[in-house]
């Protein structure tokens, strides 16, 4: 069983096609990632997962029951979900906050304590929420989804507010939350900081999915030019320039300082090893020599999303 299995989904208001056709998985164990511009159907996505929309076709399964169903209401329990706009009791304490959904998700209250001293909001636990930061409000939504061990975390734009220190933190957290089994599927903006975390990738835009796999999957599927950066003097430069010339697709000198240049060389990936072969005579004379992947917004432009 899949927590995340939908099939051919569909979902339209009036004649906007908000979800056309979606087919998506997330397997025990794995963190997946959801990316598209503002209304690519990401949001609806997450409301049809949560039970919130019924599907106009297609079919919705969320930890092993259909969404909406039959049996959904206890299911529900094991859907951890994080909201972009996070709205909380700011009267209450970051305690008693825990203690409202606990009792909600008929989550023990013995798991408040823990959670508050894993997410960093032990000190401020007896704190009104309106006293938090949008970093510790953050966090303290986060806790709350993590009420009850769920099988599920759907996570909407979750690292908003927090500094970088917390984010690794934050991922940290999540990736013991994978090793116990649970599944987690993130929506961001911030596609730098999935492209190191994430198992998988769905790539979304107009209510479709134009691309899945791993970052590494998709590079290989969209074939785009890698970049091989290198450092040395200009007339070490200008011979690898010349030794690679016919592979190179663009060749561009990014600095000069101190007598010292910096050239990049794009090629096709089918060309790198090519590449590389006439490049490694000069490597002795170079200070350095890099091969830089397409980065994850380079992937994310290049299917046109």
């Amino acid at each position: 069983m899949k927590p995340v299995d939908l099939q051919n989904v569909r979902k339209a208001f009036g004649p906007l096609q908000a979800v056309a056709g979606v087919s998506l998985s997330v397997p025990r164990g794995q963190m997946a990632g959801l990316i598209g511009h503002n209304g690519a159907g990401k949001s609806t996505l997450f409301r049809l997962m949560l039970g919130l929309l019924p599907p106009d076709a297609g079919s919705v399964r969320v930890v092993g029951c259909v969404a909406g169903g039959p049996g959904w209401r206890e299911a529900r329990r094991r859907i951890g979900y994080l909201p972009e706009q996070l709205a909380l009791y700011d009267a209450l304490s970051g305690r008693e906050t825990l203690a409202f959904f606990a009792r909600l998700k008929g989550a023990p209250q013995a798991q408040i304590e823990p959670l508050l001293e894993r997410v960093g909001l032990a000190p401020a636990a007896s704190r009104a929420v309106r006293t938090y930061s949008k970093g510790m409000r953050q966090r303290l939504g986060l806790a709350q989804a993590l009420l009850g061990e769920p099988e599920l975390l759907l996570l909407d734009e979750p690292s908003n507010g927090l500094d970088p220190a917390a984010i690794r933190e934050f991922y940290a957290l999540l990736a013991e939350q994978c090793a116990r089994g649970c599944a987690v599927l993130i929506t961001s903006h911030i596609l730098a900081e999935l492209q190191q975390r994430v198992d998988r990738l769905s790539i979304l835009a107009n209510g479709r999915v134009l691309a899945q796999g791993s970052v590494q999957e998709l590079r290989e599927q969209l074939a785009l030019p890698l970049t091989v950066q290198l450092r040395g003097t200009a007339a070490q430069l200008q011979a690898a320039r010349e030794a690679a010339d016919a592979l190179v697709t663009e060749a561009l000198v990014t600095e000069a300082l101190g007598g010292e240049a910096s050239l990049s060389l794009r090629c096709a990936r089918a060309d790198k090893m090519a590449l590389l072969q006439r490049l490694a005579p000069l490597t002795g004379a170079l200070q350095d020599l890099q091969v830089l992947e397409p980065s994850l917004e380079d992937l994310y432009f290049g299917v046109g999303a």
